[in-house]
């Protein structure tokens, strides 16, 4: 398997490494692509006041996610564990040990291409793997790259070199961008998902107030908590729930807020679910103790409360967004249908239920839980009770009218 290690303290990890990772990526054809943050690294100190190993570690695994590569992108934390400075040659004998089949390939750039002939132990770096540099700058001269291969080929004999020149890619000093976090700015020059955790964290000095978040603040935040996979979905959740309240004259914040943080748990599993449940004193009836599905609504709704500070006309919306329940507030029913109609939704009959949402909001849901419903019986699955007194309830009131 041939797969690019690519090292670094990663703080923050930002869009020029992400773009640097994926053209390298795509360019030599690697099968796997390897982010090892460095736990302490040897050539320099980190700065003063940085984040942790582990917080370094976990802005490095979301931003591979935003990679979107899926399983060929994976974030070790090999340095990140061991103790005293970690040196690139005794990674690399420690993963050819472990891998002994795999071609691997550093990548770098510039920079650490230039002073290669400084590191510790470069002869055995270059018998363990071959270097892949680039230049993350169109200016960047090839006579600079070239010069600097003559003499590692000359030094090296054998050695594996390759050079790449990246376009387009926008150089970003991390020294710079840890002050512009600082003063309030630089969040556009990273992955969404990282600059929402760096904002959750309190890291670089950002100092915001989860309580008191704008919603440019609250989207990122919201963002960190997923799967990069589920990014879409929420962000397309909260884009339906603005039409829907526009259309039915619901609170557009409000219904902002919900919808952002309406999966915020969703990636925890079952052990971890069951110990918000406890945590927070909600109780869980028969379905509710075996049903992963239904958790993350109402953790999601307790950790909208207590972290966030939503009030509790949003944290209802989040508690309900996945049964509905009778007599259901306009807010609810926009972010129960937001859910279930957003524009990724794509299964038979979503164009259909989409028409009647704005057409009628309350024959809209009493279609979506009736499709709810028919969707979990067919499959043989219990149905919450909740969803039923929902639909009954919108169903006596229909025949009532």
């Amino acid at each position: 398997m041939k797969v690019g290690i690519y090292g670094g303290t990663f703080n923050p990890p930002h869009l020029g490494h992400l773009a640097a990772a994926r053209a390298a990526f795509r360019m030599l054809e690697l099968e796997e692509l390897w982010l090892i943050p460095a736990g302490i690294p040897p050539h320099k100190p980190l700065p003063k006041g940085s984040p942790t190993p582990e917080q370094r570690l976990e802005m490095t695994r979301l931003a591979g996610e935003a990679l979107e590569l899926g399983n060929q992108v994976k974030v070790l934390d090999i340095e990140i564990d061991k103790e005293g400075k970690a040196y690139t040659a005794d990674t690399l004998s420690e993963l050819k040990a472990r891998y002994p089949q795999h071609e691997f390939w550093i990548l770098m750039g510039t920079d650490m291409f230039l002073s290669f002939q400084s590191w510790r132990e470069p002869e055995k770096v270059l018998s363990l793997a071959g270097i892949a540099a680039f230049g993350r700058t169109e200016e960047e001269p090839e006579t600079l790259f070239a010069a600097q291969r003559n003499e590692l080929e000359h030094t090296y004999p054998g050695c594996r070199l390759v050079t790449l020149t990246i376009p387009d890619v926008v150089e970003i000093s991390s020294t710079e961008l840890r002050e512009k976090l600082a003063a309030g700015a630089g969040g556009e020059l990273l992955p969404p998902a990282v600059y929402g955790y760096i904002l959750r964290e309190g890291l670089y000095r950002t100092g915001a107030e989860l309580k008191h978040l704008s919603l440019e603040q609250l989207r990122p935040v919201a963002l960190s908590f997923l799967r990069h996979k589920r990014i879409a979905h929420v962000l397309g959740t909260e884009q339906e729930a603005v039409r829907l309240a526009q259309r039915y004259g619901v609170d557009e914040g409000k219904a902002r807020r919900a919808a952002l943080l309406h999966d915020c748990t969703k990636k925890l599993d079952m052990e971890e679910q069951l110990a918000l449940c406890a945590r927070y004193g909600i109780r869980l009836d028969e379905l509710e103790q075996k049903a992963l599905k239904l958790l993350h609504a109402k953790t999601g709704a307790a950790i909208a409360k207590d972290v966030f500070g939503m009030d509790d006309e949003i944290c209802r919306a989040i508690w309900y967004h996945t049964t509905g329940h009778a007599g259901m507030t306009p807010l609810e029913k926009v972010i129960y249908l937001a859910d279930y109609i957003e524009p990724t939704r794509d299964f038979p009959g979503v164009n259909d239920l989409r028409k009647i949402c704005y057409e009628d909001l309350d024959q809209g849901l009493l279609m979506g839980l009736e499709m709810t419903i028919s969707e979990m019986t067919a499959m043989g699955n219990p149905v919450h009770h909740a969803t039923m007194d929902a639909r009954d309830a919108l169903k006596g009131q229909k025949e009532r009218g």
